[in-house]
């Protein structure tokens, strides 16, 4: 695979192509995400002209298209949410500057080169927290999809509130919802391609408000002002620095995630390899700008990407394309909006909803681990009714310790403690020969394999064995790689031994192994000659001192290289 992200115009048809059929699908989920955050949908068209552009031209994946993200729509709801019911006045400026500081982050991110890392998370977690996303814009949505307002509190408010919306419905608004919700769901695949159901949806609803509906009370979105956005100079207000610095942080990483994930996919279509770090930046500065114009977060998205690739994009001329494009709906063409019913973006929005959930993963996680889906579902539930951080918190942590245990488990058996001639480690003929000239009164400590922190237990439990020798070797031959807290318990054995005046030799210690026993001490304890580089040195020294001790019979002819 190749690493391009350089921008040319041999590919002009394929690019401009994507570009135009990457718009014609971001239009009405720029509008529905808009609508469902509370910000408008002139906010959600402007990010999507923001995130798309600057994302395509700094970023490091050629083909991806960034805009508003049903899981980035989601969090930001709640921002807004929280933070005009804290500051009703500036509650909604102080939003918008959460977004520049998602920003901020993720551009930080790319420079501190953390973009290998920031996908490094358990899939069950991302499972779960994705599916709670997607569970808590179905219910958001419904509401407004039945002809009413989503009620204050959230998820909690608009589950509570539900059964009265349910016996209040508006028949006609839940009609023209329905309408939509078909369209998405029937369209058949093979048209999919030709014809957004997005799209569709969007022009069959509107036009069926107007001729079959035109005298019915049906909310609407209204005229989107037209021109270029409003600049927006960032708010602060001191008693919410935390808040915002935390609902930033939480922006920036959730779209750091669906940036680097969506890459991904883009690198399987294509057969390219993306700049993680680079894409980071490219998100970074889009979210910074569309904060700064009004706009709504946004990321890299699943399906504007994988339809621009199949429609001939290979550079990112087709993103800048898509966003321009977009930018001409907002300067001259926002009028023709005014009509959309809000039932019918709420229906556009439900079915993304339902597009996010991990349907793949819900369906066989039990028959794959118990576990898993334990922390999937947890996560799931966390995410719908506590709270985005806690619940990716408390998946990573706990995924994280079942991982431990089980890496610990597997590498205490790596850990052996030999005092005969045995078959658990590998010996030749001539340390087995010494091995059985010692008589049990040298015991070989081996350790193989990255010897962490979860070892640490295993190491202590062999102290014991130490009772009946002379002399300890520890074998280290096998150890590429050797943790704090594991070279810590390798030195609380060596000073067991020292302690019961057992001669102490180490093998095998070389590159980092050796430097992280030389910064603990551990060659100034034992003394720079006990460091062997071969076990039968270290073997054929510890029989010869044993041998005026008369506990060994001489065994004649012994060599070594």
């Amino acid at each position: 695979m190749q690493i391009t992200n350089r921008i040319h115009f041999r590919n002009l048809y394929g690019d401009i192509s994507g570009g135009v059929t990457a718009a014609i699908v971001s239009l009405p989920l720029a509008l529905a995400f808009g609508v469902a955050s509370g910000a408008g949908p002139a906010a959600g068209l402007y990010g999507a002209v923001c995130v798309g552009f600057f994302a395509a031209l700094f970023g490091g994946t050629p083909t991806l298209i960034s805009e508003p993200t049903g899981p980035m729509t989601v969090i930001f709801t709640a921002v807004i949410a929280t933070l005009t019911a804290s500051n009703p006045e500036n509650g909604m400026a102080i939003a918008f500057t959460v977004v520049m500081l998602a920003g901020v982050f993720q551009i930080a991110f790319g420079f501190l080169r953390l973009g290998k890392y920031i996908t490094l998370m358990p899939y069950s977690v991302i499972s779960g927290f994705m599916s709670g996303i997607g569970v808590i814009l179905i219910i958001l949505q419904i509401p407004p999809l039945i002809g009413h307002a989503t009620p204050r509190g959230g998820v909690i408010g608009a589950l509570q509130g539900l059964p009265q919306l349910v016996s209040n419905l508006d028949p006609v608004e839940t009609a023209l919802g329905a309408i939509a919700l078909a369209l998405l769901f029937l369209i058949p695949s093979k048209l999919k391609r030709y014809l957004p159901p997005q799209l569709v949806a969007l022009i069959v609803g509107t036009v069926v408000s107007l001729t079959l509906f035109g005298d019915a009370d049906i909310r609407r979105i209204g005229a989107i002002p037209m021109g270029l956005p409003e600049l927006r100079m960032p708010a602060f207000e001191p008693s919410l620095m935390v808040t915002m610095l935390i609902d930033g942080a939480m922006l920036g990483m959730l779209g750091c995630i669906d940036s680097l994930l969506t890459s991904v996919i883009a690198d399987s279509l294509t057969r390219t390899q993306h700049n993680s770090d680079k894409e980071l930046i490219g998100q970074g500065i889009g979210n910074l700008i569309s904060g700064i114009c009004g706009g709504l977060p946004g990321a890299g998205a699943t399906m504007g990407t994988v339809v621009n690739i199949q429609t001939g994009a290979t550079t990112a001329v087709s993103g800048l394309t898509r966003a321009l494009i977009l930018m001409v709906v907002v300067l001259w063409a926002a009028p023709l909006t005014a009509d959309i019913p809000m039932a019918v973006l709420a229906g556009i929005a439900l079915k993304v909803g339902i597009d996010i959930l991990d349907w793949s993963f819900l369906k066989r996680a039990h028959q794959v681990s118990l576990k898993g889906t334990l922390i999937m579902y947890g996560v799931m539930l966390l995410t719908v009714f506590v709270d985005l951080i806690v619940a990716v918190g408390v998946g990573v942590f706990i995924a994280n310790i079942l991982t431990i245990e089980r890496l610990s488990r597997l590498q205490s058996q790596e850990v052996k403690t030999i005092s005969d001639n045995d078959d658990d480690i590998l010996m030749d003929e001539q340390e087995k020969a010494l091995m059985n000239q010692a008589n049990g009164r040298v015991l070989v400590f081996y350790l193989s394999g990255p010897m962490l922190f979860g070892v640490a237990k295993a190491i202590a439990r062999e102290h014991s064995a130490m009772r009946q020798a002379d002399v300890l070797i520890v074998d280290l031959s096998d150890v590429p790689f050797i943790g704090v807290t594991a070279s810590l318990a390798v030195e609380n054995v060596v000073k067991d031994a020292l302690d019961q005046r057992l001669k102490v030799y180490v093998v095998g210690a070389t590159g980092q192994t050796l430097k992280r026993l030389e910064k603990i001490k551990l060659v100034e304890l034992v003394g720079a000659d006990s460091f062997k580089q071969h076990r039968i040195e270290a073997l054929q020294e510890a029989v010869d001192r044993l041998e005026p001790m008369g506990n060994v019979d001489p065994l004649p002819n012994i060599t070594y290289s």
